[in-house]
């Protein structure tokens, strides 16, 4: 992986896109994981404004400590880079009020509510970003984005730009090396910090990133019969989740109106 020219053209991208869309820089979510740890320093490389935002709800420690401690080491290297934490715990605990949540009383209540987070968290960020003339950057990778759909609609999947989408996640840490960002980044365990528990990637899918990698680069081409073992059981939750996910990947259905229908 030839990571420096990639680095030098995400860079280049982010630039030129800001630059035409007549914005000062992009504005990014920062939570203590490798992605947005990647994608914030990519933009903090344009030399254009870049406003951190660590937005705790609920949080893990180790994931808020390591949010702060990337976000300390941008405004140290880059001087275009403003950085502070927003406490959205009081407003998510209002909605909870206002929800009247109660647990198991709706079977996808408490993924619902995961959910909430994330799209306060998108709500917040376009805030920042309007009053600021930002753009909010986005943080998925390629297996997230267009392979299991592993983000929430108009939530963290609410974004104006989208650097490493093309990206796998071997591949963006390949880039944190090269990058070579704080330890703590660069070793981080994939969690989309949205449960009051902590729970990993992996556990909540089932499958590591690189056995999903590997089963997304031969979508299409092989079918469930070409797998057996640990290989098929990923093929199988690959495909449950993309199938499910169709409805992020693709535009909003739009009900089409015959033109003779109009006059």
């Amino acid at each position: 992986m030839q990571s420096e020219k990639i680095i030098e053209r995400i860079v280049s991208w982010l630039k030129d896109y800001a630059t035409k869309a007549g914005v000062k820089g992009y504005v990014i979510g920062v939570s203590g994981g490798v992605d947005s740890g990647v994608v914030s320093t990519l933009c903090a490389m344009t030399g254009l404004k870049v406003l951190a935002l660590e937005m705790p709800i609920r949080q893990q420690k180790d994931q808020a400590s390591r949010a702060l401690e990337h976000i300390e080491f941008l405004k140290n290297k880059f001087p275009n880079v403003e950085g502070f934490s927003v406490d959205l715990n009081e407003p998510f605990e209002a909605l909870y009020k206002t929800f009247d949540v109660k647990d198991n009383e709706f079977p996808a209540e408490k993924l619902a509510f995961a959910n909430t987070r994330s799209r306060l968290r998108m709500l917040t960020l376009y805030y920042y970003g309007q009053i600021n003339g930002l753009l909010v950057c986005g943080t998925g990778n390629k297996v997230e984005d267009f392979g299991i759909g592993f983000y929430t609609k108009y939530g963290d999947g609410g974004v104006d730009v989208s650097p490493i989408a093309d990206l796998y996640k071997t591949e963006v840490y390949a880039l944190a090396r090269a990058l070579d960002l704080p330890e703590s980044i660069k070793n981080a365990i994939p969690t989309d910090g949205l449960w009051d528990v902590d729970r990993t990637d992996e556990q909540q899918i089932g499958a590591t990133y690189p056995e999903l990698e590997k089963i997304q680069k031969e979508w299409g081409t092989k079918t469930e019969s070409d797998y057996s073992g640990r290989d098929l059981e990923v093929y199988k939750i690959f495909s449950r989740m993309h199938k499910a996910a169709q409805h992020k990947m693709n535009p909003i259905p739009v009900c089409d109106i015959p033109e003779e229908w109009r006059s």
